[in-house]
């Protein structure tokens, strides 16, 4: 089964790609992370699709990161550390195509890649957003960095150091600017392809050009911290065995706010 279902309508120019693994949560493998890189990339060529929806199969979660199944190797130095989520993002991909992000159920650590890269969010109803890195010994370091940007500080620094603990609501998100609209249960899609089909009617060059302006304002503060993500991780970081002790305690309450 493919990690990825993608359609498009040829009429409203908008394409739809959906996360595909609703038995793991939608968590992110290695057979995911290719796929993406290879749907971004080949939307960057197709001029019929003018505009993108990203949502997820299944009604438990938009996406939970990368599959804890999956083993990322790693150097030994600091210096090379290697982040396989840095290319599951459509700006990361070189597509500059506008991507709106219609979230179910849970999106939490990994998730924030494909959101960050998104430029706007919509959520229904069950939608909730966490991270649980410092829970399990982990740095929140590019999670945080993307989501710096779309969260007052105070607010995401609440979200990424409270862990596991505490679950964003739908309605939180939307009052503080992580979501920009609030659907009814099961509505998310629908009004993110509305959106979509809005934005795809009008040229393609001025719409592109503005979200290239829009990551322009972004982009260079993210590169600065970015550089220092590595060492962050590679400071931070418990090691995998004790992260894996963490995780198999883990407690199962959380407060939602």
């Amino acid at each position: 089964m493919s990690a990825l279902l993608v359609s498009a309508d040829e009429d409203s120019g908008v394409a739809v790609v959906t996360l595909n693994r609703p038995e793991r949560l939608n968590a992110i493998d290695a057979e995911m992370i290719r796929e993406l890189g290879e749907v971004w990339g080949r939307l960057r060529f197709d001029d019929s699709v003018r505009a993108v929806v990203l949502t997820a199969s299944g009604e438990r979660a938009f996406c939970t990161g990368i599959d804890r199944d999956h083993v990322v190797p790693q150097p030994s130095s600091p210096y090379m550390q290697d982040d396989p989520l840095l290319a599951v993002g459509p700006k990361a991909c070189g597509l500059w195509k506008p991507v709106v992000a219609a979230v179910r159920g849970m999106a939490c650590g990994g998730a924030f890649y494909l959101l960050g890269e998104s430029d706007f969010v919509v959520a229904d109803a069950t939608a909730t957003f966490f991270d649980p890195h410092t829970t399990y010994g982990m740095v929140s370091a590019y999670e945080s960095m993307l989501m710096a940007g779309r969260m007052p500080y105070g607010k995401v620094a609440r979200m990424m150091l409270m862990g596991s603990a505490e679950r964003l609501s739908a309605r939180r998100a939307h009052a503080i600017g992580l979501v920009s609209e609030l659907a009814g249960p099961g509505g998310a899609l629908e009004a993110a392809t509305r959106c979509a089909a809005v934005i795809a009617g009008y040229p393609a060059e001025g719409v592109q050009g503005t979200v290239r302006a829009l990551w322009a304002a972004r982009e260079a503060g993210l590169a600065q911290a970015y550089a220092q993500a590595p060492h962050l991780i590679a400071l931070g970081n418990l090691p995998a065995d004790r992260q894996a002790e963490l995780f198999g305690g883990r407690r199962q309450e959380f407060r939602l706010r």
